[in-house]
């Protein structure tokens, strides 16, 4: 018998443990150790038994034990000061605090957040990523607000039958029973947000609150009695269904987000953002509403808004491949943009802004782009990756000089660093924070690392055995004995958790199944493997790796030596990834855009064995892991696969376990351990949370806020004028022609330190000297006659003589070689980011 509905009753705290309940409903327990601890100790079966949700753990151990607590007077004691130090936290300036000309609020839109397995609104990297970006907010004291949907089911629950295959189940969520408060009007209603749809309908969202730290994240839920029944589903599942159902979830989050921000701010006196960022392009919408506020408010123009709405938008891409980018057929699209939803706005203005190749799609990438002056990639190579995709949208352009930069990402270090190497800081260097201590100290011995890496070995184990039983007795009602012994934690342990899609190779490790079985089984230096991931719920080729490498671990021979785990979540990567000696990532180069798994398992002083893909790619120092060696990308794929399979064998077998299992007279694998000293000392720093969001700050977040503040100052002044240039500059700028160019000091060949004048005659057909910049762009020259290694270097105005303007530039010849060199006029504002921005350019005609 199934219920049709769920509700939770929360318990009555005794007077003396009312403070609690905020330790509880803040989710920075997620990450504060002291805090975990209090909870655990209530009653560590409970704290296991509920996913570690301390609102959950407050019910299921019941009164008695609660009245307990409350006689405890030490107890009473440490959740007091706990509340006393989270309240401090919140209350007292932090990094952020101490800059000067930053944002004052900052929108943060991303379809998912992963802060907790006890908030399960994430599906994989991109949401883990959101929610660490809040967390490192919250400690750095950026002033963000998070924007997002609630989804009823949040992503779906994966069991692995006997026969190896993927299961999904989608438990309904209950709010009411989550770390979340509703956000309430002065009379006590719930507020909402509308959204106009098509045939006259209305799609009503009321707000749920999460406290991330210091931060506010904003939900909105379709769920609600204002809605029709199936409208109630909107926001029923996380990347659930496709057409008009994604298309309505993108358009709640975009439009409805900013909507929300409206209320939030108005209910709770907070400032309006100045900055807003997209986390991929599911958000894109968002812009299209803030110029509709612009339009039908401010009575500004469709290209006047465009501009004021560019100047405060950041948006970042996430997906190094097309098929990741979300993509609409464009009437539906223009069949749900009306003037009921969005007033102002020329709908056929708004689907140009998403005109990709295809003229029957909208896509969100480049509706993306459109709204947002500055954007960015995940990783360095991603960053060069996007500007190849999307280069496009400016023609006549390097890809190198393309307005995409990239933000390497990073992860929240206190809620990925195991507490076992917190405490050994915390013990032996004086700190919990892992990221800045020197881990080359002689304060920590190599026996207490050792011993701190064997201990969190076992811990995985433990766990991996628990999950493992759990399965078997759903399916065959009984766990068998083998259990008990599978995996072995004296052993060489290599881990590998992710989403499944196909170009991420779950089984690459399975291309020559004895050669990974004599790897497994190797008498002397044996290795096993933990395994997990979930694969879309549509695709079927994902689950048919799962099944293949399922079918393997079962194999009695090496059952005992691989194992592949089910439903991986926050609560699992987090036993997981400390206790792999080695992390390991096989996918095609260069379709991963950043991979942040590796990044968690490296927190912890784990060895990363990888393809150079991205974030690997740009910190793979030769001491803190290996490389997988890429075959070429135009390899056919079967060779691809068998030559990097190959490799990866060789370098486990030869390298990383001849490593791992060479000790010394203390039985110490000293090589081994030198390596876990360099990759925490290196990598902790670089890979946090807060390196990224520092860099999203002073790159990013406050040149979109000065530029915001100047378009929107003095009734969008400086907006509308980049408008009116933007427009002129479009056409005319095709009449622009450079019609002669000179250069003197060249007649004899020049040598290092030389000058040499460079002379350019430009007709401009009425266009301002002040509005372009003519540059002489130089480089090395290769066979083709391409320019490489380029330097510019920008010619001032001399004179008008006849209908052409003289430019002029002195240029040094700093190194020696064979060089070529070209000029160019691009339009220049001080409102444009880039000179490249507008996608116009003309060049001298060789």
């Amino acid at each position: 018998m199934r219920a049709i509905r769920k509700f939770t009753v929360r318990t009555s705290l005794p007077e003396r443990l009312r403070r609690l309940e905020q330790l509880a409903s803040n989710l920075r327990w997620s990450w504060h150790e002291p805090t975990r601890e209090l909870f655990r100790e209530i009653s560590l079966e409970g704290w296991r038994a509920t996913g570690h949700d301390p609102l959950q753990l407050l019910g299921w151990v019941g009164t008695e034990r609660l009245g307990q607590l409350a006689a405890d007077d030490a107890f009473v004691a440490r959740v007091d000061a706990l509340a006393d130090e989270l309240d401090d936290y919140l209350s007292q300036a932090r990094w952020y605090q101490s800059l000067e000309d930053v944002p004052e609020s900052i929108a943060y839109f991303s379809p998912e957040f992963g802060i907790t397995s006890a908030l399960p609104q994430y599906s994989g990297g991109l949401g883990i990523l959101a929610g660490d970006h809040l967390k490192a907010a919250s400690d750095l004291g950026v002033p963000i607000v998070g924007v997002g949907l609630f989804y009823q089911a949040g992503y779906f629950k994966q069991a692995i039958s006997r026969e190896g295959w993927q299961q999904e189940a989608y438990p309904v969520l209950d709010p009411d029973g989550l770390p979340l408060t509703i956000l309430r009007r002065p009379d006590g209603e719930h507020a909402t947000v509308s959204i106009a749809l098509p045939g006259g309908r209305t799609l009503h969202a009321r707000i749920w609150q999460a406290t991330i730290g210091r931060v506010p994240l904003l939900l909105l839920d379709t769920n609600i009695h204002e809605n029709d029944d199936d409208l109630r589903g909107v926001a029923d599942r996380l990347y659930g269904g496709g057409g008009e159902h994604r298309l309505q979830q993108e358009l709640l989050l975009g439009i409805g987000g900013v909507r929300a921000l409206d209320v939030y701010s108005e209910l709770t006196g907070a400032p309006r953002p100045g900055v807003f960022h997209s986390n991929e392009g599911h958000a894109g919408f968002l812009g299209v509403e803030r110029m509709s506020q612009l339009i039908s408010r401010e009575g500004l123009g469709f290209d006047e808004a465009l501009a004021v709405v560019r100047a405060g938008t950041v948006f970042t891409t996430h997906t190094p491949v097309p098929a990741g980018i979300d993509r609409f057929d464009v009437e539906l699209v223009r069949s749900h943009l009306t003037g009921e939803l969005v007033p102002g706005i020329d709908v056929d203005r708004v689907l140009a802004l998403g005109r990709e190749s295809d003229p029957n799609i909208f896509n969100m990438a480049q509706l993306g782009f459109s709204i947002a002056q500055r954007a960015n990639g995940v990783s360095k190579l991603h960053g060069a990756v996007s500007r190849s995709m999307f280069q496009d949208r400016w023609p006549g352009f390097d890809t190198d000089e393309l307005p995409i930069t990239s933000v390497t990402n990073g992860v929240h270090a206190s809620t990925w660093t195991s507490p076992v190497l917190k405490h050994l800081a915390e013990r032996e260097l004086g700190t919990l924070d892992t990221t800045r201590c020197d881990w080359a100290s002689d304060a920590v011995s190599d026996e207490t690392i050792w011993a701190a890496r064997n201990e969190m070995r076992r811990q995985t184990i433990e766990d991996a055995r628990a999950r493992t039983r759990v399965k078997h007795e759903r399916n065959e009602g009984v766990a068998p004995r083998w259990i008990d012994a599978m995996l072995d934690p004296d052993v060489l342990t290599i881990g590998f958790a992710r989403r499944v899609p196909t170009y991420k190779r779950l089984t690459l490790m399975l291309h020559d199944r004895d050669r990974l079985r004599a790897l497994l089984t190797h008498p002397e230096r044996p290795v096993q493997l933990i395994i997990a991931g979930k694969s879309h719920p549509a695709d079927e080729a994902g689950k048919g790796l799962i099944q293949e490498l399922v079918r393997f671990s079962q194999e009695p021979e090496v059952r005992g030596r691989i194992v592949f785990l089910e439903n991986y979540d926050i609560s699992m990567a987090k036993s997981l990834y400390p206790g792999c000696d080695v992390w390991l990532n096989n996918p095609l180069r260069p379709l991963e855009a950043c991979g942040t798994s590796g990044m968690k398992a490296a927190l912890n002083g784990s060895l990363n064995l990888s393809i150079l893909d991205g974030w690997w790619d740009e910190y793979f120092d030769g001491k803190n892991g290996w490389a997988i060696p890429s075959a070429h990308e135009q390899m056919d794929a079967a060779q691809r696969d068998a030559f990097e399979a190959n490799a990866l064998y060789e370098i486990i077998e030869h390298q990383v376990a001849p490593r791992f299992y060479e000790r010394d007279e203390r039985g110490l694998p000293t090589a081994w351990i030198e390596s876990i000293r360099h990759t925490l000392a290196t990598l902790s720093p670089e890979l946090s949370a807060e390196r990224m969001l520092a860099e999203y700050v002073s790159r990013l977040y406050a040149p979109a806020a000065r530029a915001s503040a100047l378009a929107t100052a003095d009734g969008h002044r400086a907006g509308r004028e980049l408008a009116a240039f933007t427009g002129r500059m479009r056409e005319s700028f095709g009449r622009i022609e450079v019609r002669h160019v000179e250069v003197e000091g060249v007649d004899t060949p020049p040598i290092i330190g030389d000058t040499v004048l460079v002379r350019a005659y430009v007709a401009l057909d009425g266009i301002a000297e002040s509005d372009v910049k003519v540059e002489v762009v130089a480089g090395r020259i290769t066979e083709e006659g391409e320019l490489r290694s380029t330097r510019r270097y920008a010619l001032e105005p001399i004179a008008v003589e006849g209908d052409a303007h003289r430019f002029e530039v002195q240029v040094q010849l700093p190194v020696a070689g064979t060089f070529g060199y070209t000029v160019r006029v691009v339009p220049q504002h001080p409102l444009l980011d880039s000179e490249v921005e507008l996608g116009l350019v003309a060049y001298a005609k060789g």
